[in-house]
């Protein structure tokens, strides 16, 4: 069981926390009434209030999207970001619709090639399912878990428990199970996950606080978590990179979800070389979409903060060395 961290926070800050977490939690439920066109409007709406409110969350933005696309002028930049929180904003809102479009999943999201997946699992080696915060990615998870794939999803536990346990139960309603990265049998159930022939889905496109190695992003060494690839080359799971995306505002435009095959050496001669070489592969899949759709990704993210060994001139933190991630994939 995953502990939170509100466990350990002065009296303050846990009811503080406590009465958002009621207030999301009974939003959520309300919401949940709606019939999913009303919920795009609103939920566009609100992102674009949003955007003219969190002035410091905008320049984040703006800022790397100057990083990423430096061609592009002060504002086309300005009117992604308007974008994203539009996209945002509707995204939060289809999630807490899903009752009303949720028997028809697998035609609001439609699955290129619609084969693909199903070739691979039949492999019987498990899979590992990259992907990142491009586009509806809890949407993405649900949809292929429709397709008859099972699957796990690893996430990051927040310091609300009751928050957690939400977004774990709107997962296994939807047939995605969730394994969270603070908890101690994650290790062993990702063992468990490959050697019954599932899919694991990993997001990588975060700067975070575990193990990862440099890789090119939109031009520039971004610190990238190792753990899909490494878990891809030690259980010799096939790695499909899959990305979602709108394709039009209206309620029955809905969502294309691609995926793709990554090819990779299962038993090379430098695991290392290996893993970075994999890891870039799968970036690179992600960022071309990102080019595609850059309006569906988290441009706030701070994607570039850790620097190599050595880079600091931009004041990015160091890199610090930290071990594989055997503990991750059970050893």
């Amino acid at each position: 069981m995953v502990i939170s961290a509100a466990v350990a926070a002065p009296l303050r800050k846990r009811i503080k926390r406590r009465t958002r977490s009621v207030l999301v939690r009974f939003a959520l439920w309300l919401l949940g009434f709606l019939p999913l066109g009303p919920a795009l409007a609103i939920g566009g709406l609100g992102g674009r209030i949003a955007c003219r409110l969190a002035g410091k969350t905008r320049r984040l933005a703006l800022a790397h999207l100057a990083m990423a696309f430096p061609e592009k002028s002060e504002a086309e930049r300005e009117a992604i970001v308007r974008a994203m929180f539009e996209h945002l904003g509707r995204s939060a809102l289809e999630l807490a619709a899903i009752r009303s479009y949720d028997d028809r999943l697998d035609t609001y999201v439609e699955l290129s090639p619609p084969t693909l997946l199903h070739d691979v699992i039949e492999r019987r080696k498990g899979m590992v399912f990259v992907t990142g915060h491009v586009g509806s990615w809890e949407l993405l998870a649900r949809r292929v878990a429709r397709a008859g794939i099972p699957n796990a999803v690893i996430a990051k536990a927040n310091a609300d428990g009751a928050l957690n346990a939400t977004a774990e139960r709107f997962r296994s309603e939807g047939g995605v199970t969730t394994l969270w990265r603070e908890d101690s049998s994650t290790g062993r159930a990702i063992i468990r996950t490959f050697r019954q022939g599932k899919a694991l889905g990993i997001l990588i496109d975060q700067d975070t606080k575990v193990q990862g190695v440099f890789v090119p992003f939109f031009g520039r060494l971004a610190f990238t978590p190792r753990a899909a690839a490494e878990l891809a080359i030690r259980f010799g799971a096939p790695v499909v990179v899959g990305t979602i995306h709108r394709k039009g505002p209206r309620p029955e435009d809905g969502h294309l979800l691609t995926v793709t095959e990554i090819p990779f050496a299962s038993d090379p001669p430098d695991v290392e070389a290996e893993t970075i070489r994999l890891t870039a592969a799968c970036t690179a899949a992600l960022e071309a979409a990102i080019r595609r759709h850059p309006e569906e990704w988290v441009w706030m993210h701070e994607r570039w903060k850790t620097r190599p060994e050595g880079e600091g001139a931009d004041g990015g933190a160091q890199a610090k060395p930290v071990p594989k991630s055997a503990e991750l994939s059970g050893g």
